[in-house]
């Protein structure tokens, strides 16, 4: 039975059919001139009784005739049935549709990836290659203008690089995609931020969330909720240990501004690189409402001086 994440990541490409495509072109696969990308049925059955269900079949269009056919298919384990399927999807949906085929595979582990990738030997000089995307070739989108210009591209990309070592780049990749979908539908909202969240480190996670929070980004997702509550009890009874030890309200109040003004240091950081002492300084010596502004142009500027305009 397909599980939750691959269901999730199945609708990713089911919303934009244009991402597969796009992954392709980061191949560096050259696609047929096209204007348009068509779903079709993902049964691929021949005239014999054998069932065989691709995840999904795209077709790139050109005046209404198909010109490529692509078969997208999520693998987060390794099977031992697919080097046996996949060409039957390929060879079946080519002979169908009296077009060429090529077989997208999408998978979130590394492992998995050097697995699908291998060239599946048909028999004496004949051979089928999938094309695999996965952590290593995923586009690790950073900017929010490229996020919101292909929003589930970016959420892939969130999804393969959030358990990523770099954690200051899985970390600007997944600001970049909750930030992006702030705006969309409120179902689509809530699956999108769920599966990000539940796919990065939690290292990266307790990176991203006081970052949006300081933004003024509001949680829909249950998930999300439930972690922001947990947060909150945790940091809750931190500060009231600090408190009765130095004076609870002032301890709070002091601790509030001082997370406040790291946070927009760690997301300046994250978005330009690392800050020259004078610029540190600059934000430190900003009154509140001044580091509010800088905080909410982090992600639209495009320079760092456009960001600290708001400061003396």
């Amino acid at each position: 039975m397909p599980s939750y994440l691959h269901e999730l990541l199945l609708f990713l490409f089911r919303k934009r059919s244009t991402s597969a495509a796009d992954l392709l072109r980061e191949l560096d696969v050259r696609l047929p001139g096209h204007d348009g990308v068509c779903v079709e049925s993902s049964n691929l059955n021949d005239l014999r009784p054998a069932e065989y269900d691709a995840d999904l079949v795209l077709f790139l269009m050109r005046r209404s005739r198909k010109v490529l056919g692509i078969v997208v298919e999520v693998q987060l384990g390794r099977d031992a049935d697919k080097p046996y399927t996949w060409p039957a999807y390929v060879a079946n949906l080519r002979a169908r549709h009296r077009c060429p085929v090529c077989l997208l595979v999408i998978t979130t582990e590394e492992a998995v990836a050097r697995w699908a990738k291998r060239s599946i030997q048909l028999g004496p000089g004949s051979r089928c290659t999938p094309w695999v995307v996965g952590p290593s070739n995923t586009p690790a989108i950073t900017e929010l203008q490229d996020a919101e210009g292909n929003v589930e591209l970016s959420v892939l990309s969130a999804v393969a690089h959030g358990q990523s070592q770099d954690i200051g780049l899985a970390t600007r990749v997944a600001l970049a995609a909750l930030w992006a979908i702030k705006d969309l539908d409120g179902e689509r909202s809530d699956l999108y931020f769920d599966l990000i969240l539940s796919s990065v480190s939690e290292r990266v996670r307790r990176e991203v969330l006081p970052m949006l929070n300081s933004l003024g980004f509001e949680y829909q997702s249950d998930f999300v909720r439930r972690y922001i509550a947990e947060g909150l009890a945790e940091g809750r009874a931190k500060g009231m240990a600090e408190g009765r030890a130095k004076g609870m309200a002032d301890g709070v109040a002091k601790g509030r501004a001082e997370g406040r003004l790291e946070i927009v240091l760690k997301l300046l950081t994250l978005r330009f690189g690392t800050l020259t002492e004078a610029v540190q300084a600059r934000v430190r010596g900003a009154p509140d409402a001044q580091l509010d502004a800088v905080a909410e142009r982090v992600l639209s500027a495009q320079t760092l001086e456009e960001v600290l305009s708001p400061l003396p």
